[in-house]
Order: C-alpha cells, then structure tokens, then sequence
C-alpha cells in the first residue's frame, strides 16, 4: 500500500467517522452511560465484526438507539456520582451481554436451519409495530429534554430558552437531511448538534466543567474504570427489560446487511453468510455490555457513506474504527460530548424518536400488509396497548417484565397462532 492510498483511506475513514458520530455519542448523552466507553466500544466492536466475518463486509457497530427504551427503564434518572448508579449499571451490562447472546443463538439457528424458517418467528406484522412502540415510548424523554431546564433547585421547569434551542437545533437538522447533498447529507445530527452546541454558549447553558475535569486518557479518571471493571449483574427485571428488543433489532440488522450488499454489488448474506454477520454483531454487543457501552448495532449511516463515496474496502471502515477508539481514549473528548446541554440533545431525540418509529411504519408499508385483514388489526393492536399502555408488569415479588417485553411476546405468540389468510398482504397493482 503507497503512501498516498494509505492517506486516501485515512480520510475515508475520517468520513466513516463523522456519519456515525452523531447518533453514536448521543445513546449515552440520553441514557447516562459513558462516551468515551461507548466510542471505545464501538470502535473495537466494529473491529470484533470485522474478524468473525473474514474481513469482508464494510459494516460499522455504532450504538443502537432501539435498546435505549430498556437502558433507560433499568437506569432511570441516575447519573455517575449517584450512589444507585454503578448496581443499575451492573444490572444493564448483564442484560446487554445476555441481548448479545440472543444474536449468537439466532445466528447458530440460521446456520443450522437457514435464514427462513427463523424469520419465520418474526414477521413484519410484529417487527413493524414493536419499532413503532420503542419510538413512542421515548417521546416523553426528548419533550421533557427538549423543552425543560433545572431551575436553582434542580427542579425541571418549562423554559423558553429551551424551546428556542430546541426550534434552532430542528431547523438544523431537518434542513440539512432533506436539502444538503452529498456527504453532508449524511450529518445532519452532527452539524445539528454543533450549531446548536454554539448557540447555547452565549446564553449561559453550556457547563465546561466536565471538559476541565476530565483526564486527557479516560482510564485516568476514576469514575470511567469504576464503570469499566465493574462486574456486571444478571438481575431478571433488566433483562426482561433489554434482551427481548434484539428479537427485533436482529430483523434490522438483516435489513441492513441486504442493503449493504446492494450498494457493494456483493452477497454478504452468502459470503461471507448472515449467520457470520449476526454473530459478529451479537459478539459486539455483549463485548460493549462487559465494558458497560450501549448495544452496538450496523449502522445505515455507514452505508450511506459507501455509497457517496463509490469505496467499498472493509479497511476503510476498520481505520474508522480505529480512530473511534482513539476518541473514546481521549478523556477531554468525552467531556466536551457531556457538556451538551439537554435542549440540544432533546431537539434531536424528537427526529430521532419519531424516526425510530417511522422506520417501524415503513416495515409494514414496504411488506404491504392489508390492514382490512382482521389478523393483521389484532395483532397490531394487541403490541401497541401492551407495548405503549405498560410500563411493567411484575411476574413474582422480584421480578417484573417490561411492556415492550410483553408486546413482543404477545405478537409473536399472536402471529403463531392467528391463521394467515390469503388477503394478508395486499395484490401489486398493475403499472
């Protein structure tokens, strides 16, 4: 490799790096989990992927925003410093380990088996809706980030400064993802993030404190390695409240090797095999939950960038992994990433929530479900109430399953057992 291709990779790698950071440090500026463990998990988790599928897939694990709905649940409102923290974060890593050995499991099903009868257990009449409910689910969260602020006594009050933010931030984001081309389409998040990040400045929101205190190498600090080597938990409430939601997001990571093979002109779902990407992913993700990260996930960004760019070599998206666990080294990094104030991450938990949800509308548009089918309502219907309407319900005196859980227990059962009629999915019209 010539001086000049290794610098030309570098620079793809940098690109790699921006489309992913966006949604990647957001996860834990929202769920109170760490930024520079998550970077650093994202980064060596992308690298594990890249060796359990030979090197040949383009694929980059950033941090899935679909498990945060079950981080949050376990975690609530405590923050590092809180003496509650580290035993609900134990709890979170072990559901996250176990969420990755649920990936594993269906990988060594589809080798066995093959990729379609598995699928079978999941249909878009129950992945579509389960979607939809872990956006809805976290509407609450970005309005009260987006439009609160603490007062002197630390109580959330109604702010217009906040509502301000929130509008420049939407404005941002909304105007670069739909008018923006080229690789600047890709960042809307971040540019969003950035300007409104400015913004806050002059307005007396922004506390720099976390930047000053913070080691130049994050293992410096005493709080990340409490976080990092702490050993984690496997309390039932957080699995039941986490490692369900990969029978869904295993769907999207398939969805996402498909349209990766697409844009790369290659059959990752043959070679190097679905099964190798989806135990790579799953590997990943129970590598994060031991470091105490949020669940990786392939990233769609990623993919986005292949395509701009035409540059289909797995070693570009390994340098930026690389330079993510450089950033996740970093202590500073993190810091300054700890110092956005809650408007600007709530102006884009609104997209992105609302997104999350649209992706789940979108699962059952494109598998044209009718929905004058009455197995298709019920259904539906059955995840939406359980999944929306229940926060938890509690199964013995110490243990409780999430409404996410329930719903998609309820769907799956619902999808076995209702008979699929021949109106299921509506007939192509004509051209």
């Amino acid at each position: 490799m010539g001086a000049k291709s290794l610098h030309k990779k570098i620079i793809l790698g940098f690109q790699h790096v921006l489309a992913m950071f966006g949604a990647t440090v957001l996860v834990p500026a929202l769920t109170g989990l760490d930024t520079s463990i998550t970077l650093f998990c994202a980064g060596t988790g992308t690298l594990l992927f890249h060796l359990i599928t030979k090197k040949k897939v383009p694929v980059f694990l950033g941090s899935s925003f679909a498990f945060m709905v079950g981080i949050m649940a376990v975690i609530g409102n405590s923050r590092i410093g809180d003496s509650d923290f580290l035993p609900k974060l134990a709890a979170v890593k072990g559901a996250i380990i176990i969420a990755g050995l649920v990936y594993v499991l269906f990988a060594i099903l589809i080798k066995l088996v093959g990729y379609e009868k598995v699928n079978k257990l999941l249909p878009p009449i129950v992945t579509g809706p389960i979607i939809v409910v872990i956006g809805l689910r976290l509407s609450g969260v970005a309005i009260n980030s987006a439009f609160y602020l603490p007062n002197e006594t630390g109580d959330s009050v109604f702010s217009l400064k906040a509502v301000l933010i929130t509008i420049i931030v939407l404005a941002v984001c909304i105007g670069i993802s739909v008018f923006a081309k080229g690789i600047y389409n890709l960042m809307p998040i971040l540019f969003a993030i950035i300007i409104g990040y400015i913004v806050c400045i002059p307005l007396g929101l922004v506390d720099f404190s976390p930047v000053s205190n913070a080691n130049f190498i994050s293992l410096m600090d005493d709080n990340i390695r409490a976080q990092v080597f702490l050993m984690p938990t496997f309390e039932m409430d957080a699995i039941l409240a986490i490692a369900p939601i990969a029978l869904v997001t295993l769907i999207e990571h398939v969805g996402d090797i498909t349209t990766n093979s697409a844009v790369c002109g290659k059959n990752f779902m043959d070679d190097p095999g679905v099964h190798r990407t989806l135990m790579g992913d799953g590997i990943a993700t129970a590598w994060a939950g031991l470091l105490g990260g949020p669940a990786n996930t392939t990233y769609s960004e990623n993919t986005g960038v292949l395509a701009v760019t035409k540059n289909y070599d797995p070693a570009v998206i390994r340098i930026a992994a690389i330079i993510a666990v450089v950033l996740g080294i970093i202590g500073k990094f993190g810091g300054l990433v700890t110092s956005i104030p809650t408007p600007v991450t709530g102006g884009i938990s609104i997209v992105l929530y609302g997104m999350i949800s649209s992706v789940g509308v979108r699962i059952l548009v494109n598998s044209r479900l009718n929905f004058g089918n009455s197995r298709n309502l019920m259904i539906a219907a059955v995840i939406f109430v359980l999944g929306i309407g229940c926060d938890s319900i509690p199964i013995s005196d110490t243990v409780t399953i999430s409404g996410l859980a329930l719903a998609a227990i309820a769907g799956i059962v619902l999808a076995i057992l209702l008979p699929v009629g021949k109106d299921n999915v509506l007939e192509k019209e004509d051209n």
